[in-house]
């Protein structure tokens, strides 16, 4: 079966070495806790990726180099595939890649985030529906209910989080324990997008960490769980310019997708998603 690459419909795919970008598709699903089909996301948003156009915001990413790895490995225990992943995301910043992961469910984030934790400061931009602060769940501390916990508590990584509306009481003491900067669902509803979404004090490059249930569920009904009261197209991407407005992205992640037969636009969605990421980290507002 032949691969797919990322937007291979408008570009062929480069060389590792001269690509700006290395996508890495991680189709774990370990522990998921409700719907299943995470392990299908990444194969699913690359097969809707051959739709976008070559165009997005004015901007041509795939002009500076997509390579797109093959799927990664996720036989064996988790901690297995998070050392796979550390590996690809470690080649990748050798090349001077920036890395992208395509989920699977959140946990393979923490692989991408133990590479780049050996590079120098940087902190997290979190968005997702969940707050993911949970030090274990279901007897699980690999659960994609735990990845912030591990980045925060394990890495000492900066944390800031948008449009959370499931948090548990546990996470909710833990975030305040931390002063972890946060603009829940409610508060953007109420207050709108913040102008400086991120503290002066919050370090200048950034990882992005994007869990699509931190959309809105009638935008994004295909994942695991899904949540309403997210963010719409407009307001997630005006969100993530003012995050990266004098910053550098230095990569990123999309997870939690779980293909529903049928239901392009969920797909095609994320795809895009991808794609104004892409321009973003290439050509931040100043």
């Amino acid at each position: 079966m032949k691969r797919t690459y990322f937007l291979d419909s408008e570009y062929p795919q480069s060389p590792p070495e001269k690509a700006a970008f290395h996508i890495i598709p991680v189709p774990l699903e370990h522990g998921v806790s409700y719907g299943g089909g995470a392990a299908r996301g990444p194969a699913g948003l690359l097969a809707a990726s051959r739709q976008l156009e070559a165009v997005e915001g004015g901007l041509a990413p795939g002009e500076s180099g997509f390579y797109t790895a093959p799927f990664v490995n996720c036989a064996g225990g988790t901690e297995t595939v998070l050392f796979r992943v550390e590996e690809l995301v470690r080649h990748a910043l050798v090349c001077r890649a920036r890395p992208v992961l395509l989920g699977g469910e959140h946990t393979v984030s923490l692989g991408a985030l133990r590479a780049l934790a050996r590079k120098g400061e940087f902190g997290i931009v979190h968005i997702d529906a969940h707050a993911d602060l949970r030090a274990e769940y279901e007897g699980n501390p690999l659960s994609h209910a735990c990845v912030m916990y591990r980045a925060v508590n394990d890495l000492g990584l900066p944390l800031a989080q948008f449009a959370v509306r499931e948090i548990s009481r546990e996470e909710s003491a833990f975030r305040e324990e931390r002063r972890i900067r946060h603009y829940d669902a409610a508060a953007l509803a109420r207050e709108g997008i913040p102008s400086e979404p991120l503290a002066g004090d919050f370090p200048r490059r950034i990882y992005i960490s994007f869990d699509v249930d931190g959309l809105d569920a009638s935008l994004m009904p295909a994942t695991g769980t899904p949540s309403p009261g997210g963010l719409f197209w407009h307001d997630a991407v005006e969100l993530l310019r003012r995050c990266a407005r004098g910053r550098e992205i230095v990569g990123f992640d999309v997870v939690e997708l779980a293909p529903v037969p049928g239901l392009h636009h969920a797909d095609f969605t994320a795809a895009k998603l991808v794609h104004a990421l892409m321009a973003l980290a290439l050509f931040p507002t100043a």
